[in-house]
């Protein structure tokens, strides 16, 4: 029997792109003038551009519109992740729970899907199973997830691990409400309140150009 390969940890991954990923971004940071690896940090996902914003706070507390980068595949429609197989993308304001430096998809971020609002929504409207495990990772394919691409992981990866993945919070929106209202939805009953949540987040960051 051929031997299992160990598990590699978050400092491996590191060791194996760590520098390379710092490089590609210290370009922008210098540019806003921020220094590595600042004090906080957004991701701001958008469904119908297939776009994911990063923003970076400094040490002053002022946020900076950093990068724009494509997402190469997310499956799924407008609308919020209601349940397991429905293969959405979730919609709202979420945390980074786990680095996985040992993710089929080279590198990933776990968010933390489903967070106390969703689950909290679910028991109002007799939902179970309401899935899990949505990732920010690497490679062009996902279900439910945002593909990035494996240089991309690697940067958003090496970012939280140097920041703390407690200082990344991330916006998942299906459109940019920075440039217009949320839609007049009435199903879920829940929906609009929380598009008009993700509204006034979103609003706190200047678009990326």
């Amino acid at each position: 029997m051929l031997p299992t390969a160990a598990a590699r940890t978050v400092a491996d991954r590191l060791e194996d792109f760590g520098d390379s990923a710092r490089a590609r971004l210290e370009p922008y940071y210098a540019k806003a003038g921020v220094r590595w690896p600042g004090r906080r940090a957004a991701l701001l996902g958008i469904k119908d551009e297939a776009a994911l914003e990063l923003h970076v706070m400094d040490e002053s507390g002022a946020w900076h519109a950093l990068r724009r980068y494509p997402v190469l595949a997310a499956s799924g429609r407008s609308g919020p992740k209601l349940r397991e197989g429905d293969f959405q993308v979730p919609e709202g304001l979420y945390r980074v729970s786990f680095l996985n430096a040992n993710s089929r998809f080279h590198v990933s971020l776990r968010l933390d899907y489903p967070n106390a609002f969703d689950r909290d929504r679910a028991r109002e409207d007799g939902r179970r199973q309401l899935g899990g495990d949505i990732m920010i990772h690497g490679g062009r394919a996902s279900i439910g997830c945002l593909a990035m691409g494996d240089p991309v992981a690697e940067e958003l990866f090496t970012l939280a691990a140097d920041l703390g993945m407690q200082q990344i919070e991330v916006i998942l929106m299906p459109s940019d409400f920075r440039h217009h209202a949320p839609p007049g939805t009435t199903e879920p009953a829940w929906l609009a309140a929380l598009y008009r949540s993700l509204k006034a987040s979103a609003a706190r960051f200047e678009v990326v150009r």
